[in-house]
């Protein structure tokens, strides 16, 4: 089945890199694993300096307790200790004369000191220091370890996250990518997930969403083929009877009675025609015809045919490589629309391969502009039954034209045709 669009745009693929959700989970998980690096390198530096300064401090008071026995029994003092040292940390020197025993690591010292104190006679500090260097480069390399361990840990989360991540986000990108075309009008678009194809495969919340997604299209692909055969065999059997009908009509007498069978019967075989255009153009099996076209002549040729009163302007003539007929029954729809349910006057202009029909009535319906044309639905009391634009937007679609419905500012219908550029192109001023 071909799809229903043409001259759609590219599917562009989405930002790799800014706003993506791989990035966006892989920077949640980085920062997670950098928060709980942290946290547990604080722990684990909390207790191995706990323990590290424990053990210094232990040794500084029991040999504090040595050096005080020593001092009360008048021996001399071991060298590292001494009544009020110079190096003695203040707060340190305060507690022993105040009659406390403590401890503290030296800031002022060229090598980390642990210093033990005690009371000494007449109010002065007996002191003793201890050589704690082992001890601060044990915990200096112990935060060395932890931010670089922490930086390692964090860069391999980083990548086995995005890793991860990807893997469930190309699915996702892949599952919109098939939406974006099914919405297109590609209804031949699956997914094809393969954790969707396998039912005896445990299925995540993607897998379920993408055989959501090919169900939907389906679905809607069937239905829509029905309508179409249906479409197709209401026209076909309707043919054969009009055409008989029709010709009955021919036979009666003249007179008023006459005229109006005459007339629903000419409206009938206009609709059956329209029906069966349609069900061609759903089915996807127009060939075009093209040949050199210079669209000024060929628009004032589709006005003339019309039989209705149009104004035709020329800003730019071009010569576009197009299927004629096609073209003329676009156009000629377009201002059979504009002078049914418009007002005039109705105005025709050429601009290069861009064709605008416009009328001066009350504009396009909101539901026309939001969603296009839509079959047998027209606005209030409106005759016609919606087949016109159908067909005309059908009709462009073949021809790679894209056609646009728009109400002018100043009031009024605007319907405008813009063909394809083709190197057959010749401007005329």
């Amino acid at each position: 089945m071909r799809p229903l669009g043409r001259g759609c745009r590219t599917l562009g693929r989405l930002p790799r890199w800014t706003g993506t959700l791989t990035w966006k989970a892989a920077a949640f998980i980085t920062v997670m694993c950098c928060g709980l690096a942290a946290l547990l390198g604080v722990l684990v530096h909390v207790q191995v300096t706990d323990r590290t300064v424990g053990e210094a401090r232990g040794r500084a008071l029991a040999r504090l307790t040595e050096v005080t026995q020593a001092y009360e029994a008048g021996d001399r003092l071991p060298h590292g200790a001494g009544v009020d040292p110079p190096g003695l940390p203040a707060p340190l020197r305060e507690l022993a004369a105040d009659g406390y025993r403590g401890t503290m690591v030296g800031t002022q010292d060229p090598q980390p000191t642990m210093w033990a104190a005690g009371p000494a006679d007449g109010g002065r500090a007996l002191a003793v220091q201890v050589d704690y260097a082992q001890g601060a480069r044990i915990i200096d390399a112990l935060d060395e370890a932890i931010v670089w361990s922490s930086a390692l840990a964090s860069g391999a989360t980083l990548c086995v996250g995005a890793f991860a991540v990807t893997r469930v986000t190309r699915r996702l990108q892949a599952t919109a990518q098939v939406a974006r075309r099914i919405s297109a009008g590609d209804l031949d678009a699956r997914v094809n997930d393969r954790r969707a194809r396998n039912p005896a495969r445990p299925q995540d919340e993607v897998a379920a969403v993408a055989g959501a997604l090919d169900t939907m299209a389906a679905t809607l692909q069937g239905k829509l083929l029905s309508e179409q055969r249906f479409t197709a065999d209401v026209a076909h059997e309707l043919r054969t009877p009009l055409t008989g009908l029709h010709a009955a009509a021919e036979l009666l007498p003249p007179g008023r009675p006459t005229e109006l069978v005459r007339d629903r019967v000419a409206a009938l075989r206009t609709l059956t025609e329209d029906l069966l255009e349609i069900s061609r153009l759903d089915a996807g099996g127009e060939r075009l015809e093209l040949a050199e076209e210079r669209l000024a002549p060929l628009a004032q040729r589709v006005v003339r045919a019309s039989g209705t009163p149009a104004e035709v302007r020329v800003v730019r003539d071009v010569c576009v490589a197009t299927d004629r007929r096609r073209l003329e029954r676009v156009l000629g729809n377009l201002l059979a629309n504009a002078h049914r349910h418009g007002r005039g006057p109705v105005v025709l202009t050429v601009d290069g391969a861009r064709v605008t029909v416009r009328d001066h009535g009350d504009g396009y319906p909101e539901y026309l502009l939001a969603h296009g044309p839509q079959r047998f639905r027209t606005e209030g009391s409106a005759k016609g039954h919606g087949l016109g634009l159908t067909i005309a937007r059908g009709q462009a679609e073949v021809l790679g034209a894209r056609l646009e419905f728009a109400n002018a500012p100043d009031g009024g219908a605007m319907a405008t045709l813009s063909l394809p550029e083709t190197p057959m192109s010749t401007g005329t001023g």
